[in-house]
């Protein structure tokens, strides 16, 4: 355990403290979907710090010390997390959660991340989508697209523009952090062999009624062909 504070791991010494054998969270028991959502969610990144040490109202402060002390300060000091520290955290919430299988079974990241952010924190939803003038809110966007073949070796923010085109959403405001889920996950589904990482996301296009330039005159444009 380490229980003193870290910050997220940048450049230089991310490289030094995450690359190598015996680095990131050992994985256990179908844990990959959990081990995959917590490096990505705490690694190298502040953007969900709140989740822990705020005392929210409906927080329970003994899943949030697990989270914090068992993985995320262990990752960010030596790079390592030991597969008995995820465990206890899958312990915690196949007990909160009402759900048997969290210490066993390979599960959805999705269920996952609403079971620990919203049933156990008690965290405001991070995403406010529209679809067809309904309005929702959720914790992560998961890609959903149909095979597009022009498309072999995507990066993330062509995967994005294509989802949101053809499920006809548009995020109603910025998030204050955007969660996405790619589709290549699973033990039989991978859509693409591989995926590059866009180090940056334009949502300029994704934004409901975000003033954009017209692509013909340069005015601000009044009009949208999708």
């Amino acid at each position: 355990q380490a229980p003193d504070s870290f910050p997220p791991l940048r450049n230089e010494a991310a490289v030094r403290v995450l690359r190598g054998r015996m680095k990131g969270i050992q994985g256990h028991c179908n844990s990959c979907y959990m081990d995959a959502a917590l490096f990505s969610l705490f690694s190298c990144t502040s953007a969900l710090d709140s989740m822990l040490f705020k005392p929210f109202p409906l927080c329970d402060r003994n899943v949030q010390s697990i989270l914090r002390d068992e993985i995320v300060n262990p990752l960010r000091k030596t790079g390592f997390v030991r597969a008995r520290s995820v465990m206890h955290l899958r312990e915690q919430l196949t007990e909160k959660g009402q759900c048997s299988s969290f210490t066993n079974a390979e599960k959805d990241p999705e269920e996952f991340l609403n079971l620990i952010m919203h049933q156990i924190l008690g965290i405001e939803p991070l995403l406010k989508l529209q679809s067809e003038g309904q309005e929702q809110d959720c914790y992560c966007y998961q890609i959903f697209m149909d095979k597009q073949e022009d498309l072999v070796v995507p990066d993330v923010q062509q995967l994005v523009e294509h989802s949101f085109l053809s499920s006809d959403l548009k995020l109603v405001e910025i998030p204050s952090c955007f969660i996405i889920q790619m589709p290549r996950f699973g033990k039989e589904y991978k859509m693409f062999s591989k995926i590059i990482p866009s180090l940056e996301l334009d949502i300029t296009d994704l934004l409901l009624d975000s003033p954009r330039e017209c692509c013909v005159c340069g005015d601000v444009a009044t009009l949208e062909c999708s």
